[in-house]
């Protein structure tokens, strides 16, 4: 798999398309340059995407909620990340989800 952290996009994985042994099969790139929550220099943390103002990458939101953790947990275990930010970024990626699938 790419290291999310090189690119201008992040692969998510459709969770209602799942094969018959488990894994799941239909990905779409999502790019954040138009989510505002969001930012990227490629001097912090190997140019990934990251909550605005943070060092917490966007990918780490999507693998703890993949986990089964709440989204207010999310922003307790992660410091400086806001419930706004969080919901902007699922808001974005349900915009663009819905948008590749049209």
């Amino acid at each position: 798999m790419t290291d999310p952290r090189h690119l201008d996009t992040i692969t998510l994985t459709s969770l209602d398309n799942v094969g018959h042994d488990g894994a799941m099969n239909t990905q779409i790139e999502l790019g954040w340059a138009g989510c505002t929550a969001v930012e990227r220099d490629p001097q912090r943390f190997s140019g990934a995407w990251v909550f605005r103002g943070t060092r917490i990458p966007v990918a780490a939101l999507f693998e703890n909620l993949e986990d089964g953790i709440s989204l207010a947990e999310f922003v307790e275990l992660f410091p400086g990340v806001t419930q706004e930010q969080a919901r902007s970024v699922l808001e974005h990626a349900a915009r663009s989800t819905a948008a590749a699938a049209a």
